[in-house]
């Protein structure tokens, strides 16, 4: 039987790692110089985007003064994120899964960046409104039960 959304919230648990994160804009030939970035990172928790416009790349905000001289006309943002893993392993046919944690963020008022690795889903929250975030999610857990 197929996993659904109810079964995935009531067994996900919200994972942090307690680590302050920077979203970084680079122009699209800087993707080497990124990679290369995340490579020597070499510990989770990161992202590497590239679309036709530009290289997005998650960082610990701790890395960014380490690595930014190799980060040509990077632009990092203002706002500093924390990570919640939903650490339930999600079935690839899921559906709905993400609109339910959006919508519960949505009600509270939560500005998310959703990030989707193979089995499981990540969500970055404004720092500031990271304790809010858990308790919502922990709500929208509850009751799902």
């Amino acid at each position: 039987m197929p996993q659904t959304v109810e079964q995935a919230l009531a067994q996900a648990r919200s994972y942090t790692d307690g680590i302050d994160y920077l979203y970084i804009r680079l122009p699209p030939q800087a993707i080497t110089a990124a990679a290369g970035v995340l490579a020597e990172i070499g510990q989770p928790f990161a992202a590497l985007i590239v679309d036709k416009d530009e290289v997005s790349l998650l960082i610990p905000e701790e890395a960014l003064a380490d690595f930014a001289r190799r980060l040509p006309g990077y632009t990092a943002s203002a706002e500093r994120y924390r990570l919640i893993t939903l650490d339930v392993v999600l079935e690839p046919t899921l559906v709905g899964f993400m609109a339910r944690i959006s919508a519960a963020l949505a009600a509270a008022q939560i500005s998310i960046l959703p990030l989707a690795a193979f089995s499981r889903d990540h969500i970055l929250v404004p720092k500031e409104q990271h304790a809010l975030a858990i308790a919502a999610l922990e709500k929208l857990r509850s009751a799902s039960k």
